[in-house]
Parts: structure tokens; C-alpha cells; sequence
């Protein structure tokens, strides 16, 4: 069993920054690609960014420059800073992980409970 524990989350005004988190635990043998994804009321879940476990990173448009993915795979954590936020930046954010349980095992994707981000104008 895998678990991903998402925190950060809260209400910030437009201009101000968050820093999101995101811990997996469990039964891990190894995490290949983590992320971030986003989803607004009324609309689908869309990529926010993503980190291998080697460090390359992919940032959806809206957001680059504004945000950095990092992560630690000592702590199998995953974070999101994310600054100069805008109103349309508001939703809920979800942790994602590509796990192996086991040597030789696939990789199965994880998901995080998400945490809301409100950013007000």
C-alpha cells in the first residue's frame, strides 16, 4: 500500500506564494516520475508540472516561470513553489507518483487526497 500525503494549501492573494508538498510512503521500492496536476470547478485535471527521479522537469505554459518543482528522493517528497499566483491559479492541487512496490515490479500510478488553493484578487 502507497500513500501520498499532500500539504500547503490555503488562501493567498494574488501576487503571493505557496509552497506545496507532497510525501509518499508505504511499501516503495522506487518512484520514477512525480507531479503535480490541478483541478479548477467545471473543468478537467490538467498537469501542473512533473520531475523524473533524475530532476528533468516539464511545466504546463500557464504556469512556467511562475512555478518550480523539486524534489528530495531521500524523503520520496515531491514540492510545488508556486509564486506570483493569480486568481486563475485557484483549485485543487493533487500529488501524483509513478511507484514500484518491488524489484521488476510495473510502475503504478498514486494519487494524492489534494489540497485546495484559493488565490483571491
Amino acid at each position: 500500500q502507497v500513500q501520498l500525503v499532500e500539504s500547503g494549501g490555503g488562501l493567498v492573494q494574488a501576487g503571493g506564494s505557496l509552497r506545496l508538498s507532497c510525501a509518499a510512503s508505504g511499501i516503495i521500492f522506487s518512484i520514477n516520475a512525480m507531479g503535480w496536476y490541478r483541478q479548477a470547478p467545471g473543468k478537467q485535471r490538467e498537469l501542473v508540472a512533473a520531475i523524473t527521479s533524475g530532476g528533468i522537469t516539464n511545466y504546463a505554459d500557464s504556469v512556467k516561470g511562475r512555478f518550480t518543482i523539486s524534489r528530495d528522493n531521500a524523503k520520496n517528497t515531491v514540492y510545488l513553489q508556486m509564486s506570483s499566483l493569480k486568481p486563475e491559479d485557484t483549485a485543487v492541487y493533487y500529488c501524483n507518483a509513478a511507484v514500484q512496490v518491488r524489484y521488476l515490479s510495473r510502475f503504478n500510478d498514486y494519487w494524492g487526497q489534494g489540497t485546495q488553493v484559493t488565490v483571491s484578487s
